[in-house]
């Protein structure tokens, strides 16, 4: 006996001389335990040699003679490794002695750290179709997922009961695989397993391995923390999930690696925390109702990676939150096919859309590259229950959804339908590219119940919106009709286009207004429309101006109709105003005309009752240029005698052609107008600040310009050719002339 304990001693001296710092016991359970040599005091045995005692500093430990292969020496180690082998489980713990027990039944591992060290490694390798890794731990650990795939027919695969930050490692090379079954056992008391791979404390995901996890819980996520998640790296994917692919109680951080998410509930959900993305390449499809691509109550953030999201069930959503949501960042596609469901609500119902991007708050875009598909039924791209702000970056929206009638929660019929952008309060476009397209009945461009406001600030937004959907007819008939328009840009409170290009092609109105319209200093082209512009109270003071419309070009208007003066006004101030209409009037107010200065070119309807420019109020022209082709409406109007300018008012007693231009030029041969309307007309509405009174003017028809036709105005040139058809003499502001 004494032999034997003087043999061991020297050799542990020995070992000592050779820095080996860790004795490790070999037992034939496959478990290996490791004990610092400085705090071993002696090794002996029982008077039979059945059992080794070893005398660990303060405690005693025994095991018997024939569980031990062998006592190797090593080097001090930190980490633990468990090697899954079907049913058995081999562990090296150097730190068996220091406060971690490693626990194995059957395939089951049970990890209790009480150590009071932090950054402790657990190496997890091999394969087992009924065991699990779980573990308890007073310290921040490491995980080490190498090449492990572990299914837990009755239960979470990993399980992470501490409160403490968990650091997972997906090993380079290596595929890793987790799995659950159906249904689980009952957890210890006061203990939650709600995934495949559950944490009480923080996760944070590394490395560069693969990492699968099949979640067929009944009633779990596939990847689950009660507290936050962050992914650096990695290469993760979600197979499915009977609730949520990736939930995190406290938010999730998301700044590289690869997801793929399918799952039945949302796909990733930072709860009632936040979602911040800085990077990474992101997936996740989800063909359930009332699901969410990513979620979260709290703020959402993505300034960085590529994020793509298909969400097909009725009412889902791509992007959710119910406080902000800031695209600062990155490229973000979201394709969202589900329908609007009708919520039973007061008297009827209340619509619930399938939305690509939606907050209960302000939603910003500074920088993000935005691609949004919506083909459900009313399916909506960007809705805010606040303010939409976009800044920079570019925002793409199509959609092709159909609008339908329903009857609303005050028992009214309505109609719910697509919208590309739709804000309860502000949309504010200052700068970066936006364009949508809505093809479907009903459909709107933008559509905001408080201000829209383009251009603002000095960043020159790309603006260009298209409808081309058929109006929903709701209610009634003839003039009491009512319907759901197609229109491009539509506000119940004021629109304020400063800086910037505008571009717009409607199935209906262009621009639409409640309250009123005004431009500044933006390119606006209006391509197709119904009507133009369309606002009590509109004025434009500079910017260039061009619209084409099948009715009014520009309409001032409360909306009630009639020949009564209802107190609108068109204000043009400044800029260049180009009108085409082809059965409308080209101006159009219900209450009056005030125009001091800029260029106004209208090309007026082809035939009467239209005329080029129509009020109910008064007209004056007391500055700036106006030429107005019409048609020989009884009905022509050109501006009050109240005017500060001179105008004239010419009416031909026969059609003349499109093709035939119209020129003026005073006694001495000096141009004042040179003209071809896109339309046969009749009638001539102009006013020039060098038309002056008791000059004498003539008017020619035919003939050619060598100037530049800019939107039927010639520039510049010589006339010739043309056929005089009056002289006359300006003795009034408004000189009529006839020939």
């Amino acid at each position: 006996m004494k032999a034997t304990f003087l043999i061991i001693t020297t050799f542990f001296i020995n070992i000592c001389l050779f820095s080996q710092e860790k004795m490790y016991i070999c037992k034939s359970d496959k478990m290996i335990l490791g004990v610092a040599v400085s705090e071993v005091d002696s090794i002996y045995f029982n008077e039979d040699r059945t059992i080794a005692l070893f005398q660990i500093s303060d405690t005693l430990v025994q095991y018997p003679v024939s569980e031990i292969d062998s006592i190797i020496f090593g080097e001090n180690s930190t980490t633990i490794s468990i090697k899954y082998d079907n049913s058995d489980v081999a562990v090296i713990n150097p730190m068996a002695f220091e406060g971690v027990a490693v626990t194995v039944e059957g395939s089951d591992v049970t990890v209790y750290a009480s150590s009071g060290i932090q950054d402790i490694t657990y190496n997890l390798s091999g394969n087992t179709s009924n065991g699990m890794f779980k573990i308890y731990s007073d310290k921040r650990f490491n995980l080490i997922m190498n090449a492990i795939n572990i299914t837990n027919p009755v239960g979470p695969a990993i399980n992470n009961q501490a409160n403490k930050k968990a650091t997972i490692i997906l090993s380079e090379g290596t595929t890793n695989t987790i799995a659950d079954g159906p249904l689980y056992n009952e957890p210890s008391a006061g203990e939650d397993q709600k995934g495949t791979f559950f944490s009480e404390g923080d996760l944070v995901f590394s490395g560069t391995g693969l990492l699968t996890i099949h979640s067929f819980g009944t009633d779990q996520h596939a990847l689950a923390c009660d507290d936050e998640i962050e992914i650096n790296g990695g290469n993760i994917t979600i197979s499915g999930a009977a609730k949520d692919g990736i939930h995190a109680s406290d938010g999730i951080l998301i700044t590289g690696g690869t997801l793929n998410v399918a799952a039945t509930g949302d796909g990733i959900d930072g709860d009632e925390g936040y979602v911040e993305i800085s990077g990474g390449l992101i997936t996740t499809t989800n063909n359930t109702d009332s699901a969410k691509g990513i979620a979260c109550d709290s703020i959402m953030v993505i300034s960085g990676g590529n994020v793509n999201i298909t969400v097909n069930g009725d009412q889902s959503k791509g992007l959710k939150s119910n406080s902000p949501i800031t695209l600062s960042g990155g490229s973000i596609t979201i394709h969202n096919t589900g329908d609007a469901v009708l919520q039973p609500s007061g008297l009827g119902f209340d619509p619930s859309y399938c939305t690509a991007i939606k907050s209960n708050d302000d939603i910003i875009v500074d920088g993000a590259d935005i691609t949004i598909v919506t083909s459900g039924k009313a399916g909506k791209g960007l809705s805010s229950d606040s303010d939409i702000i976009m800044s920079d970056g570019s925002v793409n929206v199509t959609s092709t959804g159909n609008g339908a009638t329903y009857t609303n929660t005050s028992g009214v019929l309505d109609a719910y339908v697509s919208t590309c952008l739709s804000s309860d309060g502000n949309i504010t476009i200052d700068g970066g590219t936006l364009t949508t397209f809505s093809s479907g009945s009903g459909g709107k461009g933008i559509s905001s119940d408080a201000q829209i406001s383009i251009g603002t600030s000095d960043l020159l937004p790309a603006v260009q919106i298209t409808t081309t959907g058929v109006k929903i007819h709701i209610s009634g008939s003839g003039g009491n009709a009512s319907y759901a328009e197609a229109k491009a840009v539509k506000g119940d409170s004021d629109i304020i286009i400063d800086k910037g290009n505008v571009i717009i092609s409607s199935a209906d109105d262009g621009i639409k207004s409640e309250t009123s319209i005004v431009i500044n200093e933006a390119t606006v082209t209006i391509q197709n429309s119904y009507e133009g512009l369309e606002a009590p109270f509109i004025t434009i003071n500079g910017g260039t101006v061009h619209i084409y419309a099948s009715d009014d070009g520009i309409n001032a208007t409360f909306g009630s109709g009639g020949e009564q003066n209802d107190g609108s006004l068109l204000s043009i101030a400044g800029g260049y105003i180009f009108v085409s209409t082809t059965n409308g009037d080209g101006l159009d107010s219900n209450g009056s005309v005030l125009i001091n200065g800029g260029t106004t070119i209208i090309h007026g309807p082809q035939s009467a009752p239209e005329v080029a420019i129509d009020y109910n109020g008064t007209c004056n022209m007391n500055a700036g240029f106006l030429i107005a082709s019409g048609t020989n409406s009884n009905m022509t109007q050109a501006p009050n005698n109240t005017s500060v300018q001179y105008c004239l008012e010419i009416m031909s007693n026969q059609s003349m052609s499109s093709s035939t231009l119209f020129h003026i030029q005073d006694a001495s041969s000096n141009s004042m107008l040179t003209f071809q309307p896109v339309r046969n007309y009749y009638s001539m509405i102009f006013s020039s600040s060098e038309l002056q009174s008791g000059t004498t003017y003539s008017i020619y028809t035919g003939g050619s310009c060598t100037g530049t036709n800019v939107d039927g105005l010639y520039n510049g040139g010589t006339y010739s050719g043309g056929t005089l058809k009056k002289t006359f003499t300006i003795s009034s502001k408004i000189t009529n002339v006839n020939f």
